[in-house]
């Protein structure tokens, strides 16, 4: 653990005062829930809770999407007294580094980073392909440079630009989810206006399977607790915009509020209305359920509203992981344990080289995503998945630390401007039920692949850091 947080007493205070002078706090509650909720509703909801359901069955899926919103408010509950304590860009570096140690921040910020910076080159793919639905004779690596210049223009103007723009992207996506719920559910009930009859199940029917209640077992909830938890990843994009967040202290717990509530509703009202509707045999990740279920109530066009709505929804997720990417390069150079160009910033507040970085790394893995089979899908969920746990856990293990420190030094935790409740009981719940859904996927073949590259990909982390930065990062105060 690292001994520089014995001035933890003054973390009560950190959030009055501006972290960074680059950066610029334009950023309200507002900006914050559609930021994470952009991040959030993407291809985890639209194209892989399809593999939930043929996993886990129509039971079993409802159970896993809780037990993911349940996890999803404990890690918050910890995100949200960290970023108040400590309102920085590019936060879980930042938390990791100052409550458990440098070697475990720069683990954490490039687990983080390579994350989104891969999942972007899959986004512009995935766009660019459902492009020549409309466009047959346009390639798609043309789409692809079409969307990343969209985005890198969206990041690149101003915080408040971006927000506003994944505000609108978000709201679209928002719209489709109600809009499944409302409809979805009314035929549920028998309020078909639009069909033209045929089976339809009635209530939760669909539930009572012919191997019943879990067809595959309790062990098929946990084995996609993994796939689950990559649906929810993004949520913690709330403390990555810590940063440029005006009064961080009353708007980053409202956001926290209001995302835990509606991800709940949204993500379990979903599955709950896909998993009635469509038999768990026939839904999996080569159409989206979402299609499936608009086209079974006969919503008009079905095929090409939700193509519309999917694309906004990648360009969405691509959005919030490239505004994701820069910020954690940004925190990177910040704490001196990247290149101090990557700390520069425009006049308008906007690191433009680090965003420029993270934009050719996107590209980078367009390469891989152009030419990987369709097969490698539930690899890359499995591996985002466990990048995203990897750095949940960070985030639950360095709010233990940082509340233990605090009160060690003699903080009272009643001068904490925001406090996470029943402590220690929720960072270490979290902590061992992300630890448990890791333990699960070595029971998947088709996810056990991201054991496989994650640790070692951590393991190169903690050794790169400690012979190559150690020395230098210990020379430099922590701020």
């Amino acid at each position: 653990m690292n001994p520089s947080i014995s001035a933890a007493p003054a973390a009560a205070s950190a959030a009055a005062q501006p972290a960074e002078t680059g950066l610029q706090r334009s950023l309200g509650p507002r900006h914050l829930i559609m930021i994470a909720m952009g991040g959030v509703i993407g291809s985890g909801l639209f194209v892989s809770s399809g593999y939930t359901i043929s996993q886990a069955g129509p039971l079993g899926a409802v159970i896993a999407y809780l037990i993911g919103a349940f996890v999803v408010y404990l890690v918050m509950s910890c995100l949200s007294e960290l970023a108040v304590a400590y309102p920085v860009s590019g936060a879980f570096h930042v938390y990791a580094t100052r409550s458990i140690g440098p070697g475990t921040g720069f683990a954490t910020a490039w687990l983080y980073w390579l994350t989104w910076a891969v999942a972007l080159g899959s986004e512009f793919t995935a766009a660019g392909l459902l492009m020549q639905r409309w466009f047959p004779a346009v390639d798609v690596w043309i789409w692809c440079l079409v969307f990343a210049a969209l985005l890198f223009g969206l990041n690149a103007v101003s915080s408040k630009f971006f927000g506003e723009a994944e505000f609108w992207f978000a709201l679209v996506k928002v719209a489709a989810v109600i809009g499944l719920i409302v409809l979805g559910g009314a035929a549920l009930l028998g309020f078909r206006p639009l069909s033209e009859g045929g089976d339809h199940p009635f209530l939760f029917e669909n539930f009572q399977t012919t191997a019943g209640l879990f067809p595959n077992g309790f062990t098929g909830v946990l084995i996609t607790t993994l796939a689950v938890f990559y649906a929810f990843s993004g949520s913690e994009l709330i403390g990555v915009a810590a940063g440029e967040t005006k009064d961080p202290a009353t708007s980053i717990p409202k956001a926290m509020r209001s995302t835990v509530i509606r991800l709940l509703i949204f993500f379990v009202g979903a599955i709950a209305v896909i998993a009635a509707t469509v038999p768990y045999q026939e839904v999996g990740v080569d159409e989206s359920p979402f299609v499936t279920v608009f086209s079974t109530i006969g919503i008009p066009w079905a095929a090409d509203l939700m193509n519309f709505v999917i694309i906004t929804a990648l360009l969405s997720a691509g959005n919030s992981g490239l505004f994701s990417c820069a910020r954690m390069l940004y925190s990177l150079a910040d704490e001196g344990q990247a290149p101090a160009v990557l700390r520069r910033v425009t006049r308008r507040g906007i690191p433009l080289v680090a965003l420029s970085v993270s934009m050719l790394g996107g590209l980078a893995s367009l390469i891989s995503s152009v030419i990987a089979p369709e097969t490698v899908f539930l690899v890359l969920v499995s591996i985002s998945g466990f990048a995203v746990v990897g750095v949940w856990m960070s985030i639950t293990a360095s709010h233990f630390f940082h509340r233990r420190a605090f009160v060690r030094a003699g903080g009272d935790i009643a001068d904490l401007p925001y406090r996470s409740p029943f402590f220690p009981v929720v960072p270490i719940l979290a902590f061992a039920l992300c630890l448990v859904s890791l333990i699960g996927i070595a029971f998947d073949p088709e996810q056990v692949a991201a054991l496989y590259f994650g640790l070692p990909f951590v393991g190169a982390c903690y050794a790169y850091y400690h012979f190559r930065l150690r020395r230098t990062v210990r020379s430099r105060p922590i701020r």
